[in-house]
């Protein structure tokens, strides 16, 4: 069992015990109208029910899937990537509306929300399956690379270990997974917090986490 799911197990009796936290919410505040138009990013950020929910709140941000991506095996179920062997890593596809947010500006924020200095996993999921990437295409590669060249320059090129990979073949999850957080509110906060995001989140960023 992963760390992940030992504190889903225990949190889920203390949320049964006490108030929910509320969902998180979309920013809020003026938002420009819809364009229509559609594009397509890929991240790889550990615990996919965090990178979704992180992704959900951004204006410009369409919808956030999670699933697995970078593997070998095709149609890969939950099980089987944390259990090793596949090759995926947890990542969430993200469409979005360009017009409203660029995909330069989504990969500037994903960086805040990881820890790019753990080569293992992410906060207390480790394993293979939670190592952090940015999957572009050769189309999207330029604008990734020059945002870890940024991201890089604030953390030190000899910590930061999240690669830009090649675009690869992504995978829903099973569909008890999508939402998590907004479906699960306590249960996702109790993990939040035996985990200890923000704290890490922190001491990596200071205050651009």
């Amino acid at each position: 069992m992963s760390r992940r799911a030992l504190a889903s197990l225990v949190f889920l009796v203390l949320a049964a015990c006490s108030p929910g936290a509320p969902a998180e919410s979309a920013a809020s505040g003026p938002q420009a109208a819809d364009s229509g138009r559609r594009e397509v990013a890929v991240f790889a950020g550990g615990c996919f029910w965090s990178v979704e929910a992180n992704f959900e709140r951004i204006p410009g941000v369409v919808e956030a899937v999670s699933g697995f991506a970078g593997g070998r095996a095709a149609n890969p179920t939950y099980d089987q990537v944390v259990r090793g062997g596949t090759g995926h890593l947890e990542a969430v596809q993200v469409t979005f509306d360009p017009a409203r947010i660029s995909y330069r500006q989504l990969v500037d924020r994903f960086w805040r929300t990881i820890d790019p200095t753990d080569p293992d996993g992410q906060f207390c999921d480790q394993g293979a399956s939670y190592a952090t990437a940015v999957f572009a295409s050769p189309a999207q590669k330029p604008a990734a690379e020059a945002s870890r060249r940024a991201a890089v320059a604030r953390i030190g090129a000899a910590r930061f270990v999240t690669p830009v990979r090649d675009a690869a073949r992504f995978w829903p999850a099973e569909a008890y997974h999508q939402d998590f957080a907004r479906l699960n509110p306590a249960r996702y906060a109790g993990y939040s917090r035996f985990c200890g995001r923000a704290a890490r989140l922190r001491a990596v960023w200071g205050e651009a986490a």
